[in-house]
């Protein structure tokens, strides 16, 4: 797979994780590149260990740990609401900005964890980028989910 290829198949995704953990839209634009400056770099150190999603979701989360570290004063704010989608319009869907909207309020592990699962990423991989175990991550994922439930059946929108 060439760079090309991979960053057109990974550069959304990676996008979403990154603003899950920022909440920003430019810095989670910045960290996405960041993050492919680091993979154009060191493709030719990939060991296929693992599946290259998840060696470039860790280098991902790696970024954007530092990146918190760097700065612990970093505001938190709302889950952007206009975040272009491929698959949808934000705009034209209520529920996908309150879905949204939940999301940003769950704390920040949760949050990483949820959008790796919402991009599609099995938990095996989910588990490895985070650093937990696969029935952890299994049992966390659950409870995020049901929090989300909750949340959406007390809102009574939906």
């Amino acid at each position: 797979m060439d760079f090309d290829e991979i960053y057109n198949t990974y550069s959304q995704k990676i996008f979403r994780v990154c603003l899950g953990y920022f909440n920003d839209y430019d810095i989670a634009r910045d960290m996405t590149q960041e993050t492919f400056i680091a993979v154009w770099e060191s493709i030719g150190k990939f060991e296929q260990r693992s599946e290259i999603s998840t060696w470039i979701y860790r280098i991902a989360t790696n970024k954007c740990l530092r990146q918190i570290q760097k700065n612990k004063n970093h505001l938190k704010t709302n889950f952007p609401e206009n975040l272009k989608q491929e698959e949808y319009n934000v705009e034209k869907d209520e529920r996908l900005s309150l879905l949204q909207k939940y999301i940003s309020e769950l704390p920040e592990i949760e949050r990483i964890m949820i959008a790796l699962s919402l991009n599609g990423l099995p938990q095996e991989e989910i588990a490895e980028i985070t650093g937990s175990s696969h029935a952890n991550c299994r049992v966390m994922l659950h409870r995020i989910k049901k929090k989300l439930m909750k949340k959406i059946e007390d809102d009574g929108r939906f």
